[in-house]
């Protein structure tokens, strides 16, 4: 099975001849607190979530992520600090994080590729925390159009479900929102991108 591009961009060929390919039903337990590390895992289709549980059976949800790598605090870690569980099911690949932590020792070009991409996630999850700290659910939508959009276009890369999922609402709210702007001449959509009018 062809590893997906962004992989291939990124990691050296003695990486990439190391890395596993798994499909995971929905729920699969990828890692548990407290375990040590041994995998990266970079997710490239369905859904993986990341949470700490609290001393009172509290969920924190820390991340959720439908394209990507998760995990990457685990590098230089003796244990993993949350949970990590598929919500749906999902194509991931792992690699070897003993590969990996040598790798970056010993390639300076592709420690410059890790720290760029390490860099890129920071600016996209402080985006995505920007988007959730707006009240309304047409606010958060018009935000994602205009920050990860490309001019006053956003490509839709998942259902409408999932990028409820992504705006932390339900999608029956999402439904809702998207019609009103879409009634007020805001934005134009179809079923593979939500435009700016």
């Amino acid at each position: 099975m062809p590893l997906p591009l962004t992989l291939e961009q990124l990691l050296p060929p003695h990486l990439l001849a190391q890395c596993e390919h798994l499909s995971c039903s929905q729920e699969t337990t990828l890692f548990l607190t407290g375990a040590r590390p041994q995998w990266m895992y970079f997710v490239f289709e369905g859904e993986v979530v990341l949470e700490r549980h609290g001393q009172n059976g509290e969920v924190a949800n820390l991340q959720r992520c439908q394209t990507g790598f998760v995990g990457e605090a685990s590098l230089t870690s003796v244990a993993y600090h949350c949970d990590a569980r598929t919500t749906a099911p999902s194509k991931i690949v792992r690699i070897p994080i003993r590969a990996l932590r040598q790798a970056l020792k010993q390639d300076h070009g592709f420690a410059e590729r890790w720290i760029q991409m390490l860099s890129n996630e920071v600016r996209r999850l402080r985006l995505q925390n920007e988007r959730l700290s707006l009240p309304k659910v047409q606010s958060r939508i018009l935000h994602l159009i205009a920050t990860e959009g490309r001019e006053g276009r956003y490509k839709l890369e998942c259902s409408l479900k999932q990028l409820a999922k992504q705006l932390a609402v339900t999608h029956e709210a999402l439904y809702r929102s998207l019609a009103l702007l879409e009634k007020t001449g805001t934005i134009t959509r179809d079923e593979i991108e939500i435009s700016l009018k």
